[in-house]
């Protein structure tokens, strides 16, 4: 059996931080922004989780392992192209705001 050693302190912050900010939109946000954030919160939660799991996770990786995720979930047209763009415009969002405090 594989035994899993946890992601770096700094990645699970940074987790927790994209967490909060979606968690976030949940409290205060309107109906599509919080349509959009559930979307990619999915998307993250099993992103993310699979990472925490990595003693070599990153920010990079995880920015990877989600842009994979998405672009699987575009091209069998899970959204509307508006919607596909605001989920990746919030992803983009969250990913400056860790980058700016790394």
């Amino acid at each position: 059996m594989q035994q899993h050693v946890p992601a770096p302190a700094q990645f699970v912050t940074l987790v927790e931080k994209i967490d909060q900010s979606l968690d976030a939109v949940v409290d205060h946000g309107s109906d599509d922004e919080l349509f959009i954030a559930s979307y990619l919160q999915g998307h993250f939660a099993v992103e993310a989780r699979k990472l925490e799991l990595d003693s070599t996770a990153n920010l990079t990786q995880l920015a990877s392992n989600m842009q994979h995720s998405l672009d699987q979930a575009f091209s069998n047209n899970e959204l509307e192209k508006a919607d596909q763009q605001a989920v990746f415009t919030l992803w983009q969002k969250l990913l400056a705001s860790c980058v700016d405090e790394a």
